[in-house]
Formats: C-alpha cells, sequence, structure tokens
C-alpha cells in the first residue's frame, strides 16, 4: 500500500513534470507544431496538472483517513496521467495517431479516481 506521504510526493513531482512539459511546449514548440498538436499538448498539459494536484489532494486526505478506496483513487488518477496526457503529449509530438486509443482509457481512470474519493470520503461519514 502506498503511504500518504508517497502520494504527496508523486504529485509534487508530476507538477514539477507538468510546469516543465508546459513551459517546453510554451517555448520550444510553439513554432513548431502544427495546431491541432499545440492543442494537443495544452490539453495533456491542463489535464495533467489538475490531476497532479489531485494526486497531492489524495495525499493530504489519505493523512487522515486512509481507505483502499483512496489508494484505489491514487493509482486511478497516476494511470490516467500517464495514458491521457501520455497519449495527447505523443501524439503532439509526432507518435502515430494510433495512440489516441489510449486517451479515453485515460479518461475513464480519471473519472474513476474521482469517483473512488468521493466513495472513500463518503465511507468515512
Amino acid at each position: 500500500m502506498v503511504t500518504w506521504r508517497t502520494w504527496i510526493g508523486i504529485g509534487a513531482v508530476c507538477c514539477a513534470l507538468a510546469v516543465l512539459l508546459g513551459a517546453f511546449g510554451t517555448h520550444a514548440l510553439k513554432n513548431q507544431l502544427a495546431e491541432d498538436q499545440l492543442r494537443w499538448f495544452k490539453t495533456a498539459f491542463d489535464y495533467h496538472i489538475i490531476h497532479a494536484l489531485g494526486l497531492v489532494a489524495i495525499g493530504l486526505y489519505g493523512s487522515r483517513v486512509d481507505h483502499l478506496w483512496t489508494q484505489v483513487a491514487g493509482w486511478c488518477l497516476f494511470t490516467g496521467m500517464i495514458l491521457f496526457s501520455g497519449s495527447l503529449y505523443g501524439m503532439a509530438l509526432g507518435l502515430p495517431r494510433s495512440i489516441a486509443m489510449l486517451t479515453p482509457l485515460g479518461g475513464l481512470a480519471f473519472t474513476g479516481g474521482w469517483l473512488f474519493l468521493a466513495f472513500s470520503c463518503f465511507k468515512s461519514i
């Protein structure tokens, strides 16, 4: 089982990575990519940073209430970042468009993560 400190650490590293990728996209790629590629990159960044902060929140919540569902929520958000944001970053940087098959799976993982977090909160009432 991942500790709450680990979720905060993973979330913080994911936030730092999002900041670096955002700066890279804004400065290095702005004139290199087509408009649709920049849109994919921005969408990947937006979801990446939001869900990285979500991992920090899961760690903070988990420090007070540690349920199995909180752990599942963390793994879902982390998996969603890899699948959703990773596939969009990849397409933006030139990987085959077939990688887009992973994007909706990442979206489902994000959705599941938030629902598992809600369930964990309601279980502790």
